[in-house]
């Protein structure tokens, strides 16, 4: 029997649907076995309360309106509401079941797509579009549960009823029961082909999905450049043609999947006229009891239901298998950020930073960084400078293990980096970066993401030496005040004065400054870097600047070019030396000089 069924799922399902099946059957099936078990038993309820409609069929008929029973009026009447409202709390029963066991597995999936966000690495993220989570989140996070809800439902319900019903109709009359069962057949072979076609629509609607989502995302993060580039009549195309393709391919799924429909009607057309004709026959010419006619036509009629249903399984599994798929497609994919098991953590002592001829592509035969040497010693700023694509943002994403060193070493107190766990690096390392990033939600909760759990009074504290707290409070709602999504609410000083106080309250043994005062005008630069000074004393320092004003005073500056350092010392032996340094210095000079005379002159 086993045999016979294996040989019938191999016919009706691919072999990577049979893979997707089992494996969704292995994870989630198994979890909640007793909950399906419940389900299928009241499934079990619901067959029978159908069947036992058709067989009363003939009572109805015989009894009442041939032997004008009144006894028998009311107890089948009795037996009916019994019937009905049996089933009527069995359909309750199994539907709360189903339903809560697929919240539960749809709850679960959203989870593992997200963690598995957060085990992904940047190269990742770089070469894909935030839409694709939200996309899978609203578009195939339910997919897993409405399938298993479809296999449960198609063998508990509609298999169950069919089975009962066929078996009503074989007691009733075996003749008219084989004479149905050839040609329903036919339609389910008709329909089986469908659910190929079916799978590619749903993947050509999820792409449309999904491009929808891009524009919309894109649109509203852009909105400044949108409108000042007059750029609205070209995004209303880009996303009508978007909204186009989508509906186009909504509206081919559904003509896919309704095909079905005018098949399996024909075939229970013809399949019940049959009945009818033949079974008119005989009782008009032979005599039959009208009422064996009557509960075999009833269970016919409601067999069709069920059977339409279950030809249609194959093309409904193969869009809602398509969603598995994918969701598997990529929970399936390699975890970079992963820790392993046993991975000491690293300790800071001193704080001592070292590039060991670090090298780092992002794509195959086009270096990023060559064998870059330098030292950061203890309690030291030490600054990277040089000419844009040099490869300094690049060196401090190395630092917090963004991505891993195709050669070389990065060692902190003799620490290889790489040997440790990401989560001991990062939680000792305060990062401020050029593109500063504020979360939804209040001024108070950005600055408390340094550290979860701190105070109001630690909080304010922060703000205070990040030289944000006036402004704060000078907004209607203080530290409660929301910041808009990613901070439009604020302007970029005080985005980036917010940043850098979540780095005071971290208070971190090693800083990261990437251009960390890059949006601010010269009178809050001049404040936020005497803060800055605090923040580092006694830390080792790592800063990124473009404007080699604010690195005068570092006690090390690191020349990169070519994904290399090419100088280094104090800015004085820099500019003695008359090197690169020098020559970056002299042009940044004459530029400032010359627009402070360019705006003298429009005074």
């Amino acid at each position: 029997m086993s045999w016979l069924s294996e040989k019938l799922a191999k016919k009706w399902f691919t072999a990577g649907q049979l893979h997707l099946i089992e494996r969704l059957l292995r994870e989630q099936g198994r979890k909640h076995v007793k909950a399906y078990v419940i389900a299928f038993a009241m499934m079990g309820v619901i067959a029978a309360c159908t069947t036992f409609s058709a067989y009363i069929m003939k009572d109805i008929i015989d009894r009442i309106f041939v032997d004008r029973s009144i006894e028998a009026m009311w107890a089948i009447g009795g037996a009916i509401v019994t019937i009905y409202v049996t089933k009527g709390f069995a359909t309750y029963g199994q539907a709360v079941v189903l339903t809560r066991v697929a919240n539960n597995i749809v709850a679960e999936i959203q989870t593992r797509i997200f963690d598995k966000m957060l085990a992904l690495d940047m190269a990742f993220y770089n070469r894909s579009h935030s839409t694709e989570f939200i996309a899978r989140q609203a578009f195939i996070s339910s997919a897993a549960s409405g399938t298993l809800n479809m296999l449960i439902t198609a063998l508990g319900r509609d298999i169950l009823t069919t089975i009962g019903l066929t078996f009503a109709m074989l007691q009733q009359d075996p003749v008219l029961a084989l004479l149905a069962i050839v040609i329903m057949p036919g339609a389910i072979v008709g329909v089986r082909k469908l659910g190929h076609k079916a799978k590619k629509v749903m993947m050509t609607e999820f792409a449309g999905f999904q491009a929808i989502l891009e524009s919309l995302q894109e649109t509203s993060q852009g909105i400044r450049v949108v409108k000042s580039y007059t750029l609205e009549p070209f995004m209303r195309e880009r996303q009508l043609e978007s909204i186009k393709s989508f509906e186009a391919a909504a509206n081919k799924l559904a003509r896919v999947q309704s095909r079905s429909s005018p098949l399996m009607e024909t075939f229970a057309g013809i399949a019940i006229a049959a009945v009818v004709v033949y079974g008119g026959y005989r009782v008009i010419y032979s005599g039959a009891e009208p009422g064996n006619f009557f509960a075999f036509i009833t269970a016919l009629l409601l067999a069709t239901e069920p059977a339409k249903r279950i030809a249609r399984l194959q093309v409904d599994l193969a869009t809602s298998l398509m969603g598995v798929q994918m969701l598997y497609e990529f929970l399936d994919l390699k975890e970079p950020e992963k820790e392993i098991p046993g991975t000491p953590e690293l300790k800071v002592t001193q704080g001592r930073v070292e590039f060991q001829e670090v090298e780092f592509s992002y794509r195959a035969g086009e270096s990023v960084l060559n064998k870059i040497s330098f030292v950061a010693e203890p309690g030291e700023t030490t600054a990277l400078v040089g000419r844009s694509g040099g490869g300094k943002t690049t060196t401090m994403a190395m630092m917090l293990r963004f991505y891993e060193p195709t050669a070389g070493h990065i060692l902190i107190d003799g620490q290889d980096i790489c040997q440790h766990t990401r989560h001991s690096l990062r939680s000792q390392i305060s990062y401020v970066g050029q593109d500063t990033f504020l979360f939804k939600g209040s001024v108070f909760e950005n600055i408390a993401y340094g550290r979860p759990g701190a105070s109001q009074e630690e909080v304010e504290a922060a703000a205070r030496a990040a030289f944000a707290h006036d402004f704060i409070i000078g907004f209607e709602r203080g530290y409660d005040s929301p910041v808009g999504e990613q901070g439009m609410q604020l302007s970029g000083g005080q985005r980036q004065r917010i940043s850098i106080a979540r780095a005071f309250l971290k208070n971190a043994p090693l800083i990261l400054l990437d251009e960390a005062t890059s949006a601010l005008d010269t009178e809050s630069e001049r404040a936020v870097q005497e803060a800055l000074k605090q923040l580092c004393a006694g830390r080792t320092t790592l800063v990124i600047a473009h404007r080699l004003s604010t690195v005068a005073n570092a006690e090390r500056i690191c020349v990169i070019e070519g994904g290399r350092v090419i100088e280094t010392g104090r800015q004085d032996d820099l500019l003695a030396k008359g090197g690169v340094y020098a020559l970056l210095y002299r042009t940044q000079f004459e530029s400032a000089a010359l627009a402070s005379i360019a705006e003298a002159a429009a005074e």
